[in-house]
C-alpha cells in the first residue's frame, strides 16, 4: 500500500469537513465549520492529509503556539486534531501524518512539538507513546455556573 502525505488544498475541504466529524461527531456542523477558512488561510497552521492507495485516509492539524504544557520553547508546533479513518489505523498512517506536522513545525522553528488528548483516550495516548511523545502532565477542568 502507498501512502502520500500532502498539505491541503481548499479542494480538500469536503473530506477534511468528514474527518474532523470523524473526532467530533457530536459537535454541530456549523461548530465544525467555523474556522476552516481561517485555518486554510493562517501562516501560523497547517493541515496534512494522508492517502493510501488513492484513498483519504486520514489528517493532522497542526499550529504554531506561543506557548505549550511541558514545553521549554516557543513558539512550539501543535497537534490540534488528528484523524485516522479505521480501515486505515496499525498501517503507518498516523506515523506519516505526525511527521509531517513535525517537519512542518521544524521548518518553521520549533523544537519542540505538543499534543493533548482526553484522559480516558487510550487509543491516542498510546499512539501518541510510540510516536515517541511523552506525558508532561494531566490537567482537570472546571466550570462553576455563575
Amino acid at each position: 500500500m502507498e501512502i502520500v502525505i500532502r498539505r491541503i488544498s481548499a479542494g480538500d475541504r469536503e473530506t477534511w469537513f468528514e474527518m474532523r466529524k470523524g473526532i467530533w461527531p457530536e459537535a454541530p456542523d456549523d461548530y465544525l465549520e467555523y474556522d476552516m477558512d481561517e485555518i486554510l488561510l493562517s501562516d501560523r497552521d497547517a493541515v496534512f492529509m494522508a492517502f493510501a492507495d488513492g484513498a483519504a485516509a486520514g489528517m493532522i492539524e497542526a499550529r504554531l503556539r506561543d506557548y505549550c504544557e511541558g514545553c521549554e520553547t516557543s513558539p512550539v508546533g501543535y497537534i490540534e486534531a488528528w484523524f485516522v479513518h479505521p480501515e486505515f489505523r496499525g498501517l503507518g498512517v498516523a506515523g506519516g501524518l505526525t511527521r509531517a506536522a513535525e517537519d512542518w513545525a521544524r521548518g518553521e522553528g520549533c523544537s519542540e512539538m505538543g499534543s493533548d488528548t482526553w484522559l480516558d483516550n487510550e487509543a491516542s495516548i498510546r499512539a501518541h507513546l510510540k510516536l515517541g511523545y511523552l506525558e508532561a502532565e494531566r490537567l482537570v477542568h472546571f466550570v462553576k455556573q455563575l
